[in-house]
């Protein structure tokens, strides 16, 4: 008879990101200072904070693109160049740093995702064509492969983006400002497209100012102003209290004054 280790108490997954104490500044501006954030496989977790927080910093940093004075930057238990070189990680800047002019179409922006496994040649295979064709179905945009990139509406445009992540495989989305400039139709369509996403495995970071639209599209969230005010279940960050640090003071509901009783009509014809 074989004996057999007791089993223990389950252990919780790796996280596919984790920020230890990181701080970066652009000359005399702090922009972010002791951020710890981690994030598990299979959650979608929201970046929440005013304009100049730091939110872009800090995806500006998780990708690589901005180098901070301080802390530590893990991705899927590695670091951020080589999980961008696995293509483990994805990337959605926000709308006014893309060139929405280059002469690309929709096809093309999606089959970028797939350059970092491909051959010297450079050739997409039928396999990796299929991957192309079954992302743009999937984001809702095959009717429109052949378009360029520019003329597309803002919503289009942005799942075009998601669409690149899905023809990559990526393990890690990072979305800033998704849902910025995109009515209301195309953003319950990402919604939903981002919860399947994170069905399937998936993980999600994504900076958005709809505070009312987090507790259904996330499992978790952040709430930042240069450093990390409260993070943990949505309802829990999103208090009053909390959003008064990091938005300032919320004025109290206008109080309606009383109205006053209604006085009887003068007779008429009184003496």
């Amino acid at each position: 008879m074989t004996d057999h280790p007791a089993s223990g108490p389950a252990q919780s997954p790796a996280p596919v990101l984790d920020v230890r104490h990181l701080s970066v500044r652009y000359d005399d501006v702090h922009a972010l200072d002791d951020v710890t954030v981690a994030l598990e496989p299979g959650r979608i977790c929201g970046l929440i904070g005013v304009n100049g927080s730091g939110k872009s910093t800090l995806f500006k940093a998780l990708m690589g693109l901005v180098v901070p004075q301080q802390g530590s930057i893990g991705l899927f238990g590695t670091t951020t160049a080589s999980a961008r070189k696995q293509g483990l990680v994805a990337y959605m800047p926000q709308a006014e740093e893309v060139d929405w002019t280059f002469p690309v179409s929709v096809y093309d922006v999606v089959a970028m995702g797939l350059y970092g496994r491909l051959g010297p040649a450079r050739g997409l295979s039928g396999a990796d064509r299929a991957e192309v064709d079954d992302a743009l179905r999937r984001v809702g945009l095959a009717d429109v492969r052949k378009r360029q990139i520019g003329r597309l509406s803002g919503g289009q445009r942005k799942r075009v983006f998601i669409a690149r992540s899905i023809a990559q495989d990526a393990r890690l989305l990072l979305l800033d400002e998704p849902f910025a400039g995109v009515d209301q139709a195309s953003e319950r369509t990402m919604t939903t497209l981002l919860k399947a996403l994170r069905d399937e495995g998936r993980s999600v970071l994504v900076s958005t100012h709809d505070l009312a639209g987090v507790p259904d599209l996330c499992d978790e969230a952040v709430l930042l102003h240069r450093r990390v005010l409260a993070q943990g279940d949505p309802t829990a960050v999103l208090t009053h209290g909390n959003l008064a640090l990091a938005f300032g003071p919320v004025p109290p509901a206008p109080t309606v004054p009383p109205t006053a009783p209604s006085q009887p009509a003068a007779p008429t014809g009184a003496s």
